[in-house]
């Protein structure tokens, strides 16, 4: 039995809270971290799937042309090669989120270095590599290659255009105005899992393994990718060893292990290797920002600023939402936004972590820093002063907001000390110490999802849907949220996730999975309670369950009769979507040392307030905080796509010259979470936490480092030669 939920109006009953229970939001451990931990949880390639063959793509080594021919011949007399598979079916870029269609295909044009053309098959991996190596590949390039964004005219995007009042008036006019401009560098989301898939075919039936994060979109894609119905392909992910967007769409090695299990006759496993995933997948824009600030004597805008420039293919509709949370973080009457997007011949931009928001509020949080010194008012202040009540811009009130919130908590815990700032302040040896803050948002995403719960004739409980984990905490949440609505300890709810078979969740991405698929698991409990209230003379409001039993003494197994109750819960959105403006707001205090003559940085200390509706799970909710803190110190220090300007290779593909913070760069984390109940941004009163908890905290590191030393940068990231430069003498 199906039951349907559209969300209309916001609920702000406290009808979670008043469940007996009690294990809702509690810090649990994850249900399958023993399998993880053993290494008994199966990942994409990890599967036991018997006679598989083994397969290794072929990238181009041109930025822009055309395959003319491929010498099979030249490796298939190699040993244990199987097949070349040059189909034009092969996917040559990664699928967009929530593209729910083929990403782009036909490997013979090629648009930028390292995109697939080809997949070598083998008995084993390394003779496939090899012979990948040794494929004789002949192209037609063509001239023309955009590789710098900077040298092409860009495309607006019209629907992120603002133009409110006068901005050039306003800054004209104010006791205090900022006109600056930043720059942040592209990232990859470096995922520990490569990208990587089983494909294995029963007669026209497809089964495959993959390393994906959003199956309801992900089987549409795959099965136009090969022009197959839906209903003939099944797709498993059942733990994905991370994403952060890359994993959002299928990418080449899904099709191309398809292709080549049909045309080989038996299954075939595609790995991606650590330089073919950066080279090849998705990486996030570089960005080009300018900020211009107006304020009146008291630090109130009345002027507000934002143009970015970003990059992509031609053909990608993908433009990093670098405004997207400008849109209504400040107030400011006179405004100006604008987005621009470069078409450029590198791999394809497309969602990482955080999309926007990771890149845009570390440049608007570091202009507001120079405007509170400049009006010399303190940062959190200045702050607290321009908080609007209403979104700016559209005129809508906001489902809940906790800005003001997260900076006065953040300020206390952290021992932030008000009033005006000096840089170089402090000194303890050869180290310039200081400290720095921010804000944080991010826009709240809802998301369809259907899940079914079944209530077993032995008072246990079944969570499935085909929603994912990846790395989340998914599969204890859903356990909680069961767990409470039916009474149960969460040990007795199983929770099987990842598989197509199941109802369509909502995908993890974007930080609507757990609010959303939290929703449908929320209503199909609802339903289930209904069912047992009218076994015993009662309403599903009145009915208490807990440890298996009724407040009247009744168990669930003789309530049961025997029999599974099953109920399938499907979550929609509704109107409720364009009455408010959502989101999770936060703020980030840091303090960090940096040498006097280096200009190496050290981060000390670091804290994050946020605020982002009701916490499922006290500790993957602070995981997940603690996560997006430590890749803000990367995104401030050292992460960077470097590409070569004569063909647009990326020149750092792999985990040695990526610099992501390490356990030395990363000191202890303080989380401060500021419980809310946001009944308007889903059933469950919660909003997404994934990504809040890397989004201004760049910005943190960046202010403190002027403040410690003098170095004001505006470039991201602010590695020691930049520092040592900005630095006064």
């Amino acid at each position: 039995m199906k039951v349907h939920f559209k969300q209309d109006e916001p609920d702000n009953s406290n009808r979670l809270d008043g469940m007996q229970q009690g294990v809702l939001g509690k810090p649990l451990p994850r249900i399958e971290g023993l399998a993880k931990a053993t290494g008994t949880a199966p990942y994409a390639a990890e599967y036991p799937v018997e006679n598989c063959a083994e397969g290794v793509l072929v990238t181009a080594t041109i930025t822009r042309g055309e395959v003319t021919s491929i010498d099979r011949e030249s490796v298939l007399s190699m040993p244990g090669v199987i097949a070349v598979i040059d189909d034009e079916k092969l996917c040559t870029r990664a699928a967009q989120g929530t593209a729910n269609e083929a990403p782009m295909q036909g490997p013979a044009q090629v648009c930028y270095w390292g995109q697939p053309i080809a997949l070598v098959v083998a008995e084993t991996f390394e003779k496939a590599r090899d012979a990948a190596k040794h494929l004789n590949v002949e192209y037609r390039v063509e001239e023309g290659a955009t590789l710098d964004p900077g040298a092409v005219e860009p495309e607006e995007q019209e629907d992120e255009t603002v133009h409110q009042g006068d901005l050039a008036h306003a800054m004209a006019e104010a006791a205090h105005s900022i006109d600056v401009t930043y720059t942040t560098k592209g990232h990859a989301s470096a995922a520990m899992e490569p990208h990587a898939a089983i494909a294995e075919w029963d007669g026209d039936k497809l089964t495959v393994h993959a390393s994906l994060q959003m199956l309801n979109y992900n089987i549409t894609e795959l099965a136009d990718a090969l022009d197959m119905e839906e209903d003939d392909v099944r797709l498993i992910s059942r733990y994905v060893g991370g994403g952060f967007g890359s994993k959002l769409g299928i990418s080449e090695e899904v099709v191309a292990a398809a292709l080549a299990a049909k045309q080989v006759g038996r299954p075939v496993r595609v790995v991606q290797s650590r330089q073919q995933v950066f080279q090849t997948v998705m990486r996030r824009s570089e960005t080009t920002q300018r900020l211009r600030l107006a304020a009146d004597s008291e630090g109130k805008l009345i002027g507000f600023g934002h143009e970015a420039l970003v990059s992509n293919l031609p053909g990608e509709a993908f433009a990093e939402p670098v405004l997207q949370s400008s849109h209504f973080m400040y107030g400011g009457e006179n405004r100006e936004l604008m987005l621009k997007v470069a078409r450029i011949h590198r791999m394809t931009a497309g969602s990482v972590r955080a999309p926007g928001e990771a890149v845009g509020m570390p440049a608007l949080e570091g202009a507001m820093d120079v405007l509170a010194e400049k009006a010399g008012i303190d940062p959190v202040e200045l702050r607290l002063r321009n908080i609007p009540e209403d979104d700016p811009e559209e005129g809508l009130p906001f489902s809940s907001h906790k800005l003001a919130e997260c900076l006065k908590q953040g300020a206390e815990a952290f021992g932030w000390e008000n009033g005006p700032r000096k840089p170089r302040q402090r000194r303890e040896g050869e180290w310039w110490i200081g400290t720095g803050m921010a804000s944080a948002a991010r826009v709240h995403n809802i998301s369809e999802a259907k899940a079914r719960v079944t209530l077993k004739a032995d008072g246990a409980a079944l969570v499935e849907t085909d929603m994912t984990d990846i790395g989340t905490g998914t599969y204890t949440i859903l356990a909680q949220i069961a767990g409470e609505m039916l009474g149960l300890d969460p040990k007795r709810v199983l929770v099987e996730l990842g598989d197509t078979r199941h109802p369509r969740g909502p995908g993890s991405g974007g930080s609507w999975g757990a609010a959303s698929i939290g929703s449908a698991v929320y209503v199909a409990c609802k339903a289930i309670r209904e069912e047992l209230a009218a076994k015993i003379g009662t309403i599903e409001d009145k009915l208490e369950l807990n440890d298996g039993k009724t407040a009247t003494g009744e168990s669930l197994t003789d309530l049961l009769e025997g029999k599974d109750l099953a109920r399938e819960g499907h979550y929609e959105p509704g109107d409720i979507e364009d009455d408010y403006t959502a989101s999770g707001f936060g703020a980030f205090f840091a303090e960090v040392r940096v040498n006097h003559y280096t200009g190496e940085t050290r981060v000390d200390r670091m804290l994050g307030a946020f605020g982002f509706g009701r916490v499922l799970n006290a500790k993957t909710a602070r995981s997940q905080c603690i996560g997006g803190i430590t890749w803000s110190i990367g995104v401030a220090l050292t992460e960077a796509l470097e590409f070569d300007p004569q063909d647009g290779h990326l020149v750092n593909c792999d985990l040695a010259e990526y610099h992501v913070p390490v356990h030395r760069d990363v000191p202890d984390l303080d989380v401060v979470l500021v419980e809310e109940r946001d009944g308007a941004a889903s059933p469950i009163q919660a909003k997404g936490i994934g990504e809040l908890g890397m989004c201004g905290g760049a910005a943190a590191i960046a202010n403190a480092i002027y403040n410690a030393c003098g170095a004001r940068l505006y470039d991201y990231p602010m590695t020691p030669d930049r520092v040592i430069v900005a630095m006064p003498d």
